[in-house]
């Protein structure tokens, strides 16, 4: 049996999503189950009407209710939303303990730490629930080493400008 491994996709560059999702399509052409949760993310990706035929092998699912960015919301507003995201990090370590996919993949969960939803300890505590089987993918721009030492692999996106004279 194949051991799953923790892989993250993170710095400033734009294609985290991409890459992950790449991933995803990749795993489902092999005939493998996709869970997707995004966090902090406006809702224009999951209300593509094009996601939804890539079930039942690819599942995507987001737990805010807002569709503005977590950022942009009022103070009594992010407290709602931190009560949808922590359900759907523990729907994430539901996934994880029962074995529910292949792949799972974490959006922009880093993203959570860096706005004091999540530690780092229970970004560990989460993937310590995950089978031997199964992947887990997740991104985010800021990485420290504590989170690094959490990954079998990490991927730094970064931009990077050429300008032809």
């Amino acid at each position: 049996m194949k051991q799953g491994k923790i892989h993250i996709y993170s710095g400033d560059g734009h294609g985290k999503t991409p890459a992950a999702l790449g991933e995803a399509l990749y795993a489902a052409s092999e005939g493998k189950t996709v869970v997707v949760i995004q966090f902090l993310k406006a809702d224009h990706l999951m209300s593509a009407e094009y996601l939804k035929r890539l079930e039942p092998e690819i599942k995507f699912f987001r737990f805010e209710k807002s569709s503005a960015e977590y950022a942009s919301l009022d103070e009594a507003a992010r407290e709602e939303e931190k009560m949808n995201i922590r359900n759907g990090l523990n729907f994430a370590k539901k996934v994880l303990s029962t074995g529910e996919c292949d792949l799972l993949i974490l959006d922009e969960v880093l993203g959570l730490i860096d706005v004091g939803i999540l530690s780092v300890e229970e970004l560990r505590t989460l993937i310590s629930a995950k089978t031997e089987e199964t992947t887990v993918i997740m991104t985010g721009i800021q990485l420290s080493d504590e989170v690094c030492m959490l990954a079998d692999e990490v991927s730094k996106i970064e931009t990077v400008n050429f300008k032809v004279f």
